[in-house]
């Protein structure tokens, strides 16, 4: 009968360290929590301090901004305020780093009535101007701002509703594209608005489906306070048809043509 046996082990060969299976678990997850902490922490500061997605939930800013827009704003084009903090804080007035909105801009704000609320117009009077509705038409300091009408076309968000495209354009060579819904609309004729130092005087580009500064605060937003402002709008990521929802992964793709990265103008 041949009998075997083990080999003892050399002295030469160095003994491998016994680590305990729930040490290596234990951190590998403690990794894993610091990385998606350090992920959120930077999110958490580009949302505060540089950039906001919102979504566009009504017509009023319409052809520029649909409803189903998935917008980025800036936060730092204006700078810091109590409203471009998220949660709107108690913190006193004023903006940190505070510059001047420009005529024609597109801004997102707090509702002055109600800051919960968040909504987007355009820059239409600076502090100091006097600006008047007249027939529709928009006038700065007894300047008209020219417009020029394009073609009927049917409202983009209600298209059984026709409605004139007008271009509007500054003098300094800005441009954008307003619906007008007809003659003898509410808010087709103002008195004139002082605006004062700090203020802004705000309309929406579907002037026929904007309740804006042509409304005292309580219905639309009156004259909107510089403190009250979020951001500039920049850039349209990306536009999911109405009724799409995250909760709902086969709407995912349900995005409308044309509005991928566009410009906000």
């Amino acid at each position: 009968m041949t009998h075997t046996t083990e080999a003892a082990p050399s002295a030469d060969v160095p003994s491998i360290p016994h680590v305990p299976p729930s040490r290596g678990l234990v951190h590998e997850v403690v990794e894993s929590v610091k990385v998606i902490a350090m992920g959120l922490l930077f999110a958490t500061a580009v949302h505060t301090i540089a950039f906001q997605p919102f979504t566009i939930p009504s017509s009023s800013m319409e052809p520029g901004l649909v409803i189903g827009d998935y917008l980025v704003v800036s936060k730092f084009a204006y700078g810091w305020s109590r409203a471009s903090l998220p949660f709107n804080p108690p913190l006193p007035g004023g903006r940190l780093f505070g510059r001047t909105a420009e005529r024609g801009d597109v801004v997102v704000f707090r509702r002055p009535s109600d800051p919960k609320q968040t909504w987007v117009k355009r820059v239409i009077g600076l502090p100091g101007d006097r600006v008047q509705v007249s027939g529709g038409v928009v006038s700065v300091n007894g300047t008209v701002i020219p417009r020029t009408p394009l073609d009927v076309v049917p409202d983009h968000d209600m298209p059984t509703r026709r409605v004139l495209a007008v271009r509007e354009t500054l003098a300094d060579g800005r441009t954008w594209v307003t619906y007008d819904g007809g003659s003898g609309r509410p808010g087709d004729d103002t008195d004139v608005f002082v605006v004062p130092e700090g203020q802004y005087f705000m309309m929406g580009d579907n002037r026929d489906n904007s309740l804006d500064s042509r409304w005292p605060a309580d219905v639309g937003v009156g004259l909107l306070p510089a403190g009250n402002i979020v951001g500039r709008a920049e850039l349209v990521v990306a536009s999911w048809t109405p009724g799409a929802s995250l909760y709902m992964p086969w709407t995912w793709l349900n995005l409308q043509p044309g509005r991928v990265f566009r410009p906000v103008r």
